[in-house]
């Protein structure tokens, strides 16, 4: 039966990913945020706090909305749940479009709606196409979540000029549209394949000797294992550090190297670029030398360079340089942890298994802006930051070091009939 399921059916894997890649893309539009910083300031006469509070908002949101999405699939299927996505999605990105006078309309419309749209079509990609590709868990991953990367460059080239041709609050309107469009039309191929299904001259290392643990496992054994608890510190401290750069990224920039507005604008745009190949970079390397080794390599290579940053960050190009690796780094761990959680837990229910994992991103996003923007406050520098997130990488890498795979195959259970369409 699995060999039969690999013909027609893998033909099928190559469309999926395909529409797993503009699903994500849709969704990591999101990213985009900074261009909509300034003109929703000025719209409210605010300052930009108040109004980043929405993307805050967004991030923490799709963290719990991803979980929850994990739960659902394994109910109803990925195609159910992806649809549900972009309706949500496309929603309240539409809503915003009403939200001119009111900060709280906007947290409820980009913040939590679009936030649960976006966290529950996140998950879809990452769980089915895991399952269709279990011979390039790294490489597939890491190419549907460098897909919500580059979302963030899509964002920062239609939105300005819609902004410009029909107003603020009237591109909210057009985008929520076209958001619902592409994700729903994207939503529909995904299915995850049919049971036992292996590509052709695939054979699953079943012996438990490699960094795989060749078991299966339900999400409440999963979550009783320390493996679990080690893979959200991992995703949590590396967020931490690369979210922390994003969320200040243009004024750092002007401050640390004394660019102007429009030079640390352009720093915004190359480092989501970093952010989306990162994803699939070291994900493909991760297929080669292993997952805790990629971990372990982005921690020491972050070390370095937030101690390096204030001592010879101060030339805008080595600058640029340094944040573009870091973010690197960042998009590395979201390309890498779900092949990881696959790895360490089986495929079977990593929809549920790794979107627990994603309350990591949430958390991590309103730490990471937290610790660098009180440190900078209370200092008047950015640079004391930088050597607290170098300390805090350096411990990271003693974490990555201890992984191993779960060894105690009787604390799995049983396949739970995930495959549905």
């Amino acid at each position: 039966m699995a060999s039969q399921a690999s013909g027609a059916a893998g033909g099928n894997r190559v469309l999926i990913a395909v529409a797993g890649v503009v699903m994500q893309l849709a969704l990591g539009a999101v990213y985009g945020w900074s261009v909509f910083r300034k003109p929703l300031s000025e719209a409210y006469g605010v300052e930009v706090s108040p109004v980043n509070l929405a993307f805050t908002i967004t991030i923490f949101t799709l963290g719990f909305a991803a979980f929850a999405g994990g739960i659902w699939m394994g109910r109803v299927g990925p195609r159910t749940v992806a649809i549900t996505s972009g309706v949500l999605y496309g929603l309240g990105i539409f809503l915003t479009s009403f939200a001119d006078n009111s900060l709280t309309l906007l947290y409820l419309t980009y913040g939590v709606i679009a936030g649960a749209g976006i966290g529950l079509g996140y998950i879809v990609p990452i769980a089915t196409l895991v399952k269709w590709f279990p011979d390039k868990r790294g490489v597939i991953t890491g190419i549907a979540v460098a897909g919500f990367g580059g979302g963030a460059i899509l964002a920062a080239q239609i939105a300005p000029r819609l902004i410009e041709s029909v107003g603020l609050f009237s591109t909210f309107a057009v985008l929520g549209i076209a958001y619902l469009v592409v994700v729903v039309g994207a939503g529909l191929f995904m299915k995850n394949p049919p049971a036992g299904y292996k590509p052709p001259g695939f054979e699953p290392d079943t012996s438990g000797s490699s960094e795989r643990s060749a078991v299966d496992y339900e999400f409440g054994a999963a979550v009783r294992t320390w493996q679990w608890y080690a893979l959200w510190a991992l995703l949590f401290l590396n967020v931490t550090a690369g979210i922390s750069i994003i969320a200040e990224a243009a004024p750092m920039t002007e401050e640390i190297t004394g660019a102007g507005t429009a030079a640390a604008a352009a720093l915004v745009s190359i480092i989501a670029i970093f952010n989306g190949v990162g994803r699939f970079l070291w994900a493909a390397l991760s297929d080669a030398i292993g997952r805790k080794w990629v971990f372990f390599t982005m921690f020491v290579i972050q070390a370095a360079l937030f101690v390096l940053m204030p001592i010879i960050g101060t030339s805008y190009v080595v600058f640029t340089a340094l944040a573009c690796i870091i973010l690197l780094c960042y998009g590395g761990g979201f390309g890498t942890m779900p092949a990881f959680a696959a790895d360490y837990f089986g495929s079977a229910n990593v929809g549920r298994i790794y979107g627990l994992l994603l309350t990591a991103w949430s958390f991590a996003a309103v730490v990471g802006p937290l610790l660098i923007s009180y440190v900078h406050d209370s200092t008047g520098s950015y640079a004391p930051a930088f050597y607290i997130i170098a300390g805090i990488m350096a411990v990271s890498a003693i974490v990555a070091l201890i992984m191993r795979p779960p060894k105690a195959p009787e604390a799995a259970g049983a396949r739970t009939g995930e495959a549905r369409a």
